[in-house]
């Protein structure tokens, strides 16, 4: 059998980390698939994963628990021997002014969004060590770069994933191993979808390019950086965002 590579993908039933999912399914991965939700219909989604007869391993787990990152890992090992790209992915809002921000509305989204990579990549890059080879990109957003009111615990947390990116991709660079991230802006996504036209609008207006991204323009940076075409690109932050932070 074809040796087919391997992608581990955090919060990936949905949103942009579905969009992740499908373009390394298109591009003959074979896929471990993370996701939290018991709602999550997983013969749908494998439905929509399938191409050119990759498998797909679904692993439920809460990427703030460090003992069921643990296992995941353990059972994508199992499954598959090795995991060529980690992609980080899952992660929470709680927004709210810090005046009236509660403390577990803090600590979930540091915990899910943070301690959440800190907790997959930690499990996964012993393997890439052992092989001198790997690909790791994380989702962070243009608010780890500039802020953003009423968000300073989704802003502290993916400020936390740039820097935690910068030293690792330091620590890791001799062994072949390339860390990167992602800092999306605004993108179409379910969450977005419920907002009113006008808030849409207004959006709109702070973006030089005038609308909002898709999941998909995400999906093509993320395979970018995880593929051969970005042998030169280690440490990087970068944006997706229409031109909103520059």
């Amino acid at each position: 059998m074809e040796d087919k590579k391997v992608v581990l993908i955090t919060g990936a039933s949905r949103g942009i980390g579905k969009e992740i999912a499908k373009k390394f399914a298109k591009n003959d991965y074979n896929l471990i698939i993370n996701y939290i939700s018991e709602n999550t219909d997983l013969e749908e989604l494998e439905k929509e994963l399938k191409y050119n007869g990759n498998e797909i391993l679904f692993v439920k787990g809460n990427v703030a628990n460090y003992s069921e990152c643990e296992e995941m890992v353990k059972q994508a090992i199992e499954k598959f021997g090795k995991i060529d790209v980690l992609v980080n992915n899952a992660g929470i809002t709680r927004d709210g002014l810090l005046m009236r921000m509660k403390e577990e509305d803090f600590d979930s989204v540091i915990n899910v969004n943070l301690k959440g990579v800190f907790n997959m990549t930690k499990n996964v890059i012993p393997y890439m060590m052992k092989k001198k080879s790997g690909k790791i990109v994380s989702i962070s957003s243009v608010v780890g770069v500039v802020g953003n009111a009423g968000q300073t615990n989704y802003s502290a947390s993916k400020a936390g994933i740039i820097g935690f990116t910068k030293s690792l991709a330091k620590e890791c660079a001799s062994r072949n191993i390339y860390v990167n991230a992602v800092a999306p802006g605004f993108i179409q996504t379910d969450m977005t979808s419920v907002l009113k036209d006008d808030v849409k609008e207004s959006i709109g207006a702070q973006i030089p390019l005038k609308r909002m991204g898709t999941a998909e323009e995400v999906a093509k940076v993320v395979y970018f950086l995880s593929s051969d075409e970005s042998s030169y690109i280690t440490g990087q932050v970068i944006n997706v965002d229409g031109g909103m932070v520059m």
